[in-house]
């Protein structure tokens, strides 16, 4: 149903507040629209609060200046952290087998941070809808539905007679979200049930001129932008996924990007360790692969967990080799956006959430010229683009409630960045790495793999294995790659 024209009070005190605030430009056309776009940008503007707009920009473009002390930086202390590469394997099995307890009990649930678009693979859809070049075609969704299905399977084993549910919840983003409601639709679901799927969206916020007015995109529509992936944390609340895990009994959330092929959804492993320990969020994170990959570590920053970026600390450090084992790095927990959180933290976003930064990206955004109402599109960046980090929130916690769990990089994190033919973190080798992964599952399980492909790999189905189990009907078998075990 179309939003209908504001009555000349409402529109009063609508313009009242903007002009408070010293945007009240955002009316430059307004008596030279539609009724329909009249009502349109009422009702985008009355979902912004000007004043904290300009809170918010302020204090993005004017953050707090750091302390004159140097940062103290230390790797999390060892009773906060595990390793895949050299737990005791009776740990691991013991983590996995709490994990798929938790799930039998239903009290896992799933969010999936969704909200790019494959831009820059070429594609102007949703990334979760991009097919990697798989031999079953599958796209990211997909590959991720049937992970979730098989960990349901494995652990309804556990539980007797009732089937495990781990809720999706799927975090899109303004221009995503119809596409990927289509998308689920028209596959239904992925063989999940659909009740068990919530598609949500995050926020908008104005972008901004570099002299702090809000930009209008066109005479009757204000130029927004998401709010980056720290603003899950308000959505999850707006939309009502909090309040949908409540009355599930959810106590633990497993959170992950949507461009990693490799993700373990819902892993047991990182379910039981996290819940282990207790704590209210855990990150898994991978090996830095030198000291000069560029990427955020995860660490101890003042005594709190926090994420530092690469270019934030010096060469020295980044050198500076562990004292227990010469070969590593001291800091090498690379983040790789993979979260576990207690229900009861969620719980409390109500009481952080306006607490949490705001970060400037800048940006070359369309606009209109307020003088002559023509559409201008700016060669250099005319603005800023406001947003959150998911991670800003960890220094939030005490050391004693964050815990790190370090996986094996080719098992995974593969991330799609890249459009196709880059060389990395591109389809081919998102493609590659779960090929590899499962030739290497199908070598260990006694297959042979052969044929003049032999190193292209072998594509397993998540509904066959989640993670290298369950593979025994192989063994003594040869197998021509490039191939795709599928469920029959």
């Amino acid at each position: 149903m179309a939003p209908s024209e504001p009555s000349a009070e409402s529109l009063a005190q609508l313009k009242e507040k903007y002009s408070q605030a010293g945007q009240e430009h955002v009316f430059t056309f307004y008596d030279s629209l539609s009724a329909t776009e009249k009502a349109t940008l009422y009702k985008q503007l009355s979902g912004f609060d000007p004043t904290r707009i300009n809170e918010i920009t302020k204090l993005a473009l004017n953050p707090p200046k750091a302390s004159e002390t140097p940062d103290t930086l230390e790797p999390l202390p060892e009773s906060a952290t595990a390793s895949i590469l050299d737990s005791d394997s009776q740990n691991i099995d013991k983590w996995y087998e709490s994990g798929l307890d938790l799930i039998s009990k239903q009290q896992v649930a799933v969010v999936l941070m969704a909200g790019g678009q494959g831009t820059r693979l070429g594609s102007s859809a949703p990334k979760g809808c991009y097919n990697i070049g798989l031999p079953s075609k599958k796209s990211l969704f997909q590959i991720q539905a049937e992970r979730i299905r098989k960990v349901q399977e494995l652990a309804s084993k556990k539980s007797s007679g009732s089937s495990a549910v781990v809720p999706w919840y799927v975090m899109t983003s303004g221009p995503t979200r119809g596409p990927t409601e289509n998308f689920f639709k028209e596959n239904n679901y992925f063989g999940l049930s659909e009740e068990n799927v919530q598609i949500f969206e995050q926020g908008v916020l104005p972008c901004i001129s570099n002299d702090g007015k809000i930009l209008l995109e066109s005479k009757g529509k204000v130029a927004v932008a998401p709010d980056g992936n720290g603003g899950i944390y308000q959505a999850l609340v707006v939309s009502g996924v909090l309040e949908d895990m409540r009355k599930r009994g959810i106590q633990h959330i497993h959170a992950y990007c949507v461009d990693n092929c490799l993700v373990k959804v819902a892993d047991p492993v990182f379910i039981g360790f996290s819940a282990s320990l207790d704590v209210d969020i855990a990150t898994k994170v991978v090996r830095k692969r030198n000291a000069t990959e560029s990427v955020g570590l995860i660490l101890s920053k003042n005594g709190k967990p926090d994420v530092v970026e690469y270019s934030e600390i010096d060469k020295a450090t980044a050198e500076e080799v562990d004292p227990k084992q010469a070969d590593i790095l001291r800091f090498r927990a690379a983040n790789i956006v993979n979260h576990y959180y207690s229900f009861r933290f969620l719980d409390s976003i109500p009481e952080w959430a306006d607490k949490l930064p705001h970060h400037v990206a800048r940006k070359k955004i369309p606009t209109v010229n307020l003088e002559s109402g023509e559409s201008v599109k700016p060669e250099k960046p005319n603005g800023i683009k406001l947003e959150q980090f998911v991670f800003d929130v960890f220094p939030m916690l005490s050391i004693d409630k964050f815990a790190c769990f370090e996986v094996k990089r080719e098992d995974e994190f593969s991330p799609l960045k890249n459009a196709p033919g880059t060389g990395e973190d591109d389809p081919d080798t998102s493609k590659l790495d779960i090929m590899t992964q499962g030739k290497r599952w199908i070598e260990a399980a006694g297959a042979i793999v052969v044929g003049d492909k032999a190193e292209v790999g072998v594509e397993v189905s998540p509904l066959i294995s989640y993670g290298g189990e369950g593979l025994e009907k192989v063994k003594g078998t040869e197998i021509i790659a490039p191939a795709v075990l599928e469920r029959e």
